[in-house]
Formats: C-alpha cells, sequence, structure tokens
C-alpha cells in the first residue's frame, strides 16, 4: 500500500478513538456503578436485618442472674512453739459454709533454728528467723490477694514460759516480731501468746475438722452435717501437753470450760493444758529430780538413759527453765559440770517419773493430777505431735503396736531395758534422740493411765496421727478455721447470662440467615456474570 494511503488510514483511526473512547469509559462507568448499587442493595439490607432481628431477641428473651465463683481468701498462721516455728498456709472459698470458712491448708514451711523464745537477749533474731517463710507466702499466696491475707502468729508454751520467768524479754520479742511482720503486704493481725486452754481447744477443732465431723461435701454437691460424735484431741508438745474432749458431764473448774460455735452449732468442751509437762520439760524435771536426788556431783546415773549413753553439760542446762527452778540445789553455781550416766532400768524410770506428777491432792469431786479437775474420758481421742513419733519409735524398735495398756506398758519396759547400740541398730536416723525415747515412753504411760484415766475400753479408742490427708494436725488449723468465722466474706459475682436453650435457638437462627443470604449473593454474582458474558 502506498505510503500516503497508510498515512491516511491511520488519520482516521485516530479520529475514530477520539470519538469512541469517551463513549467506552463512560459504559464502564456506567457498569461499574450498576454494579456497586447492585451490592448495596443486596449486602446493605442483609447485615441491617441481621442486626434488627438480634437486637430484637437479645432484648426479649428472658434471661438468668448466674453467680461467678468467688476468689479463694487466703490466711497464714505463724505457730511459734517453744523448739521451732512453723507457717501454715491456709485457703477457703470467699462465700463461707454457715459463717466459718472450709478451710484447706495450702503449703507450710518450718523456720530453721528453735523457737522465737530461744532468741531471747538476741536483739533482731527472732524477726530475721521468719523471713525465709514468709518470702516463701508472698511466692505461694497470689499477689491480688496480698493486702486481703490476714496474718497471725501464735506463741504457745514456750513464750508462756519466758513471760513467767522474763516477763520484759517475752515482751521484746513479741513487740520486734511484729514490727518484722508489719513489714509484708499481708493484712497482720497482731502477734500474741495462747493460753494453754486456747492451744488445746483450737487442737481439737482441727482434729475434728479433718475427721469431718463439723460439716463434709455430699454425694448431691451440697455441704452437709454428718451428725457424728466429736473425737477428743491429745497434743504433746516441747513445754506443754493439753487433752480437750466434749463432755456432758458439769465440769466443776469453770476455767477448763471452752464454748465454741462452728458451723451453726454450739460446742461445749472440757480442756486442759499443762505446762512444764511438754516433752522437752519433761526431760528437764526427771534430771533435776535425779539431780536433787543424788546430789549436785559432777556424775549422776539416769536410769532413763539407755546403758551406754554418757553426756556432760553443764548445771544451767538443767535449771535454766521456770519448771525446774524449785530443784535447785543450793548452793548452785551454773556452770558447775555434770555428767549423766545411763543405766537403762525401767522400774527405776518408772519410779522416778512418777515422781513429778501429784496425785495425792484434789479439791473437787475427781482430779486427774496436781490437783486439776477432770471429768471421765469418753469417746475416741486422736493423739498427735510427740504423742505420735514416741508411738511409732516403740513399733518400730520392738515390733509391738501399742493399742492397749497392756502392749504400752510391754513396748516401753522393752525399749528402757535396750542398750544404746541395740537403740542406734534399729534406728540409726533418731541417733540424736535415741536417749530420750525411754523417758518419753514412761511418761506418757503415766500420764495416759494414771493421770488422764484411759483403761482397757478406752485406750483402744486413740489414734495416734501426725497428718491427716495432707494437713498437719495441731492448733493452727483449728486458729484459722476459728477465726475465719470473724473475717469478712465476698459476694458472689452476679452477671447476666441466657439460658442454654436461648443460645441454641439463636445460633440456629443466625446460621439459617447466614446461608440464605449467602444464597442470595451468590444468585446475584452468578446473573451478574452471565450478563457480563452476553454483553
Amino acid at each position: 500500500m502506498p505510503l500516503r494511503e497508510q498515512t491516511a488510514m491511520g488519520c482516521e483511526w485516530q479520529k475514530e478513538r477520539r470519538v469512541f473512547q469517551p463513549l467506552k469509559e463512560h459504559l464502564w462507568k456506567r457498569q461499574g456503578s450498576l454494579m456497586s448499587t447492585q451490592y448495596r442493595q443486596v449486602i446493605a439490607p442483609a447485615v441491617f436485618l441481621l442486626l434488627g432481628i438480634a437486637g430484637i431477641l437479645l432484648v426479649v428473651i428472658p434471661i438468668d442472674d448466674v453467680r461467678e465463683p468467688p476468689q479463694f481468701m487466703y490466711g497464714v498462721v505463724l505457730d511459734a512453739g517453744s523448739s521451732h516455728t512453723a507457717m501454715y498456709i491456709y485457703k477457703w472459698p470467699a462465700d463461707k459454709q454457715n459463717g466459718t470458712g472450709i478451710v484447706t491448708q495450702h503449703s507450710e514451711c518450718h523456720v530453721k533454728g528453735g523457737g522465737v523464745s530461744s532468741y531471747a537477749g538476741e536483739q533482731g533474731g527472732a524477726g530475721r528467723s521468719l523471713e525465709p517463710c514468709l518470702d516463701q507466702a508472698l511466692k505461694d499466696i497470689p499477689k491480688s490477694r496480698h493486702h486481703l491475707t490476714p496474718l497471725y502468729l501464735g506463741a504457745t508454751a514456750g513464750m508462756r514460759l519466758l513471760n513467767i520467768s522474763k516477763p520484759i524479754e517475752s515482751e521484746k520479742i513479741l513487740k520486734e516480731v511484729g514490727s518484722k511482720l508489719h513489714t509484708y503486704p499481708f493484712d497482720f493481725r497482731g502477734a500474741t501468746i495462747l493460753s494453754g486452754q486456747e492451744e488445746g481447744a483450737y487442737g481439737w477443732v482441727t482434729v475434728n475438722y479433718l475427721l469431718e465431723n463439723f460439716i463434709k461435701y455430699g454425694f448431691a454437691g451440697h455441704w452437709l452435717s454428718p451428725g457424728r460424735d466429736t473425737v477428743g484431741a491429745l497434743d504433746f508438745g516441747g513445754a506443754s501437753t493439753q487433752i480437750t474432749f466434749e463432755t456432758a458431764d458439769v465440769v466443776e473448774d469453770k476455767s477448763n470450760v471452752m464454748e465454741l460455735r462452728l458451723y451453726g452449732r454450739d460446742y461445749h468442751l472440757y480442756t486442759q493444758s499443762f505446762l512444764c509437762y511438754g516433752r522437752d520439760q519433761v526431760l528437764r524435771r526427771l534430771l533435776a529430780h535425779l539431780v536433787k536426788n543424788q546430789g549436785a556431783g559432777p556424775h549422776v546415773s539416769h536410769p532413763c538413759y539407755p546403758a551406754g549413753f554418757n553426756v556432760s553439760m553443764k548445771l544451767d542446762k538443767v535449771f535454766d527453765s521456770p519448771c525446774t527452778v524449785d530443784q535447785m540445789p543450793t548452793p548452785y553455781s551454773p556452770q558447775d559440770p555434770l555428767t549423766v550416766i545411763g543405766t537403762g532400768h525401767y522400774q527405776h524410770c518408772l519410779g522416778n517419773m512418777s515422781k513429778i506428777f501429784s496425785f495425792d491432792r484434789c479439791s473437787f469431786s475427781k482430779c486427774s493430777f496436781d490437783g486439776v479437775f477432770q471429768p471421765n474420758v469418753t469417746g475416741s481421742f486422736m493423739a498427735f505431735s510427740a504423742f505420735f513419733y514416741t508411738h511409732v519409735f516403740l513399733q518400730r524398735t520392738t515390733g509391738i503396736t501399742v493399742t492397749s495398756p497392756t502392749l504400752l506398758e510391754g513396748a516401753t519396759h522393752t525399749v528402757c531395758n535396750m542398750g544404746y547400740q541395740e537403740m542406734l541398730e534399729k534406728a540409726p536416723d533418731q541417733k540424736g534422740r535415741l536417749q530420750d525415747y525411754c523417758a518419753a515412753s514412761v511418761f506418757i504411760q503415766v500420764l495416759m493411765l494414771q493421770g488422764y484415766g484411759f483403761d482397757e475400753l478406752s485406750f483402744p479408742r486413740i489414734s495416734f496421727q501426725r497428718k491427716a490427708g495432707d494437713t498437719s494436725i495441731g492448733w493452727a488449723l483449728g486458729y484459722m478455721l476459728s477465726l475465719s468465722s470473724l473475717l469478712p466474706g465476698e459476694s458472689m459475682g452476679l452477671r447476666k447470662a441466657l439460658r442454654p436453650e436461648a443460645w441454641a435457638g439463636l445460633i440456629f437462627l443466625f446460621v439459617i440467615l447466614i446461608l440464605i443470604v449467602s444464597g442470595y449473593l451468590l444468585l446475584k454474582i452468578c446473573q451478574k456474570k452471565d450478563s457480563d458474558s452476553i454483553i
């Protein structure tokens, strides 16, 4: 084709392009606008329809109030005993049962070293000794509950003795410990010395709570009263021993009466604490009695120590206690040496141990010992603390399970006539305590049979235990349990919630609506594709 013709055709094509291009762009814009309008016409009504239906249903459908379970409340009890301090952390649901919390043990920690009373004269020592366990409490209790967690320290017989001999030192230790506890973010409620009756009664509460004699969780999912008889408590600590049990008899000495109210019921208790009759103080009193009878010479024979065991000490180890001051010889030099030689003789041990009791005076209709009123023991009992450890040692070394007075006497007789090496072979892990088990066993024999009056019928009803489940037996849990009835409970939070059948109906309706709208939109898209293909 000639160049002139080609040029003419190109010019014509350019003219046509200038003419039809705006028209084509206008058609594309119009088509896009139509499609956008169609989508808006479909989607907007569907969305509004869904929102409207859902809103109406949420307004008109009846709803229930659903109770949200409360958080746990926590409590910390420091059991400041004569020989050591133990920390127990307890928890319970914030909604309480019949005015008393359902308390369980969360964790525990044992403080290294002696009891707080052993730090008399050592400024700051008692407070510092508690720091490791208090630091553990910071980790064991959720941080959000720290400021709501009550913290108590209860000191027992060791501090009671110190308060008798050195009241100023006792007061200093309590203030020092209180200042230390105030530095932690818990709700510190005080550091006090418990009376012997309180210690006994709270131990009784612990025993019966763990045995579910107050309340238990039924198969129907409700807390209920089991209607059981309560169990007496026998505690044998380092400086005192306690007996507590429920009785229907008239308690002639009102100082032995303790009234408690737990889970909507009132309990009438007999309780007695014998200061200076704890394990450590009994051993010291027995040695003081031997020194007094044999003279304060450099050598003393000890019938309760096993043959082959000797120990040397200063006289102040014997007489530096309110429990032995009345046995102090004259003249007395605290730093004079004393060598104690074991002879291992059951009958001589029994005779000397019986001398620390007094059974010949009573101003009431009946007494246990030392002129203290006691009704007849009734029902079952649980013996714990040093009772338990001595019972286990007797069974381990003699093979005798002590379930009667006769078996107790037989096992004790066997242990007291053992030599030191024989004991060491049977219980090598108890090396530091072997010399004391004969005396402790004889003491329990005299205390239970002659003092408390257990016999062939009542003794078999004594259970020797250290723990119930994962919970230590002692006064601390009972203390926390009783105090929890004084703590404010949290009201359970309420929230609005749909019934399950309402939720099911709404879900079904929404699924149907989504399917309808999706089908409608899919149909429109297919129609649009067909129209585009025709064009």
